[in-house]
């Protein structure tokens, strides 16, 4: 397959601390690529809790933000929190989807992860969002659209953008390396 000139790539999402990571990554790969976010529902709650739920939730957006395209892009990325003991842990699933005519293949890759500070953790368990509690804790609004919980916890060190990114790059290499034909490792994965 020779590599593909403009991509179309869409987000699951319209928040722009999701989209701008995507844009960064294809558009360094495919200057010109086309980066949208597009509203889709990501069949898992709101808080997704656990590996389960937020891998679920990255792979329903993929799927969904690829939708009928015949070749493109379908990108999800889900924030979400596990529990080991008392402790509640910040992390999130990238899916990221490619069609080339009646082939897709998908890929899947997860952020670091940081322990969110005990009076956070108890109410995410109790059932709250984090962005929420984020926000009133903070005393800030809308938190998750911006820097997000891992850029306030590490003051602005680790961005929720910087996470992201990273995790796009890792799930969309070995697709993208396909493009190349064989120039990489994944060739013929």
């Amino acid at each position: 397959m020779k590599e593909e000139a403009f991509p179309l790539v869409r987000v699951g999402s319209l928040n722009p601390a999701k989209v701008q990571p995507v844009r960064d990554v294809f558009c360094a790969w495919w200057p010109e690529a086309s980066v949208e976010g597009v509203a889709v529902v990501s069949g898992v709650p709101d808080q997704p809790l656990g590996e389960e739920q937020t891998r679920a939730g990255a792979l329903n957006r993929a799927w969904a933000a690829l939708g009928e395209v015949a070749e493109g892009w379908g990108v999800g990325l889900e924030g979400g929190v596990t529990f080991r003991g008392p402790d509640g842990w910040l992390f999130g699933v990238v899916a990221v989807a490619h069609a080339r005519g009646a082939q897709v293949r998908v890929e899947v890759a997860r952020t670091a992860e940081l322990r969110l500070p005990p009076r956070v953790a108890v109410r995410v368990r109790a059932g709250e969002e984090l962005g929420q509690v984020m926000d009133e804790v903070l005393g800030v609004t809308d938190l998750k659209r911006g820097v997000g919980s891992v850029g306030a916890l590490t003051g602005g060190l680790v961005t929720r953008a910087d996470v992201w990114r990273q995790a796009v790059a890792l799930a969309a290499t070995p697709l993208r390396d396909g493009l190349l034909g064989g120039a990489f490792l994944y060739a013929g994965a």
